[in-house]
């Protein structure tokens, strides 16, 4: 962030006010901008070849699909001029496709094990002697649908922040992870239905796990 805020800065008063101190043909600006462009590409590209939290690994995917091409580059006050430079990306092709390849891998695994563990709970509130909760008068087994639903398309949304491939390939992945989810779910449901008919709320927590196929379709 910093070596990000000091070549924008730095940039800008090179194109306002250096470079007209100068002849055209010096492309004093071009200069600078490669300088930088390089250490920042440099520096980005040590951070990429580390080792990275998931966390971290987002973040720099970020820079490279957004902060920089668009926040940075894409500046009124530096756009024109860095259209001429044509400074290329801050990762070279094949660490990027690594990079998006751990962050989607990362992503597809916490999203199943998050929807694993929604069921378990799902599965444990069946067996409570409780009555489920009803919403607008009628009965639903809200917190897993609601949590289901969030997930996958928080994680989509922040896939498809990155890039419009990345968003892609992970929408991909994770509709096969929630058709795995539902399978387990319908099981799970069918063997509640067989074994606990004499569960003092049988019916209605048939009823709200009906309601919940709305929400998933």
């Amino acid at each position: 962030l910093y070596m990000g805020m000091t070549m924008k800065e730095d940039l800008t008063v090179v194109a306002k006010y250096i470079n007209k101190l100068y002849p055209p043909e010096f492309n004093v600006f071009s200069i600078y901008a490669e300088l930088y462009h390089n250490y920042f590409a440099s520096q980005a590209k040590k951070n990429a070849e580390s080792h990275l939290e998931d966390k971290d690994i987002y973040l720099l995917l970020s820079w490279v699909h957004n902060f920089y091409p668009k926040d940075m580059r894409k500046d009124h006050a530096l756009a024109m001029e860095l259209d001429k430079v044509k400074l290329g990306s801050l990762l070279p092709s094949s660490l990027i496709k690594e990079l998006e390849n751990k962050y989607l891998d990362s992503e597809e695994v916490t999203v199943k094990n998050s929807l694993s563990r929604c069921l378990d709970t799902e599965i444990q509130r069946w067996k409570e002697d409780k009555e489920p909760e009803k919403l607008n008068g009628h009965f639903q087994s809200e917190p897993l649908g609601i949590f289901v639903i969030q997930s996958i398309y928080s994680s989509q949304k922040r896939a498809e922040d990155l890039s419009k491939a990345v968003g892609e390939e992970l929408s991909r992945r994770l509709l096969k992870e929630l058709s795995a989810f539902l399978r387990s779910y319908r099981d799970a449901f069918e063997d509640f239905k067989e074994k606990s008919k004499k569960h003092t709320y049988y019916k209605p927590i048939l009823i709200a796990n009906i309601n919940n196929c709305w929400n998933f379709r």
